[in-house]
């Protein structure tokens, strides 16, 4: 196994070889103060796996210098925001058989502006994106936004992956996570597994298991379905609502029972707006 990387922030830089020692590692990770976008530091790298947690919404990455770059095959990203510059950084360091995974801010998912939209699409087009995962917030110290993953493949648009072509899975985990402080969430390893698991099945692996739907947390949508969404890949348009437990009650009688308790609220509702009338009227203010 090889690693590669590349980081302008050397205290970032630092700690990945530090992270990368401890665990008898050998990685080729390189620091330049120009960043991967003005300097590549591995320009023919093609890796069988990438990972990334990007800086969100960077507005200040020297787009206007890079408008002709050979890396925007699906559209020039926008100048004043660099999601989709580092999608498409992702997807040009992609081996033929390769996966990417990596953090983007929500807004990638649905945002027309600037032609993101249309970067979004031809990229659906192409059959690259996997899989979506929406996430809840506070999973990170500095910031509470919640954010998703995105994981993308080179193996259904060359046609090594057949299963699923011109599908996409969405997970919608917004709902997962447990408060650990007042400002921080963390997902338990019961909810990490659940995902992971979900993801294999879907893709056919051996001893995933088999995949389904199943409501409220995860759908497998056609390339036919996205187009209807106008290519948004918000996972929350797609897996709909969770069904119910069926509580054994009978429709007549739920009804029934739900029609007399909001009589007697309403019955108690005017009470009250009499006596707040009452009292009014008492301190000069007539209604």
């Amino acid at each position: 196994m090889s690693i590669y990387g590349q980081e302008r922030n050397q205290t970032t830089w630092r700690l990945c070889k530090m992270n990368l020692a401890i665990r008898g590692i050998e990685g080729n990770i390189i620091w330049n103060s120009q960043g991967s976008f003005h300097n590549d530091a591995h320009k023919d790298l093609k890796a069988d796996f990438i990972l990334a947690n990007p800086f969100f919404n960077d507005s200040d990455w020297g787009g206007d210098r890079l408008r002709e770059d050979i890396r925007w095959k699906y559209g020039v990203p926008p100048e004043r925001n660099a999601n989709f510059a580092w999608v498409q950084h992702f997807i040009y360091h992609l081996a033929p058989n390769g996966i990417a995974g990596f953090v983007l801010a929500n807004g990638s998912m649905s945002s027309n502006q600037s032609g993101e939209g249309e970067i979004r699409r031809a990229i659906i087009e192409a059959d690259l994106v996997d899989c979506m995962i929406a996430l809840p917030g506070q999973l990170f110290y500095t910031t509470q936004i919640p954010v998703c993953l995105w994981f993308l493949s080179r193996t259904k648009a060359n046609g090594k992956f057949r299963k699923r072509q011109r599908e996409t899975l969405f997970i919608d985990a917004r709902k997962m996570g447990r408060l650990v402080d007042r400002t921080h969430r963390e997902l338990t390893d019961e909810e990490i597994a659940r995902i992971a698991r979900t993801y294999h099945a879907w893709r056919g692996e051996k001893d995933a298991g088999k995949y389904a739907d199943v409501p409220g947390f995860s759908k497998s949508a056609t390339l036919e379905e996205i187009k209807q969404h106008g290519y948004v890949l918000t996972p929350g348009r797609y897996v709909g609502a969770e069904e119910a437990e069926d509580d054994g009650e009978p429709f007549e009688q739920k009804m029934k029972r739900l029609t007399a308790k909001l009589r007697e609220q309403f019955q108690e509702s005017a009470k009250l707006e009499k006596a707040i009338a009452a009292n009014l009227k008492g301190l000069g203010f007539d209604i």
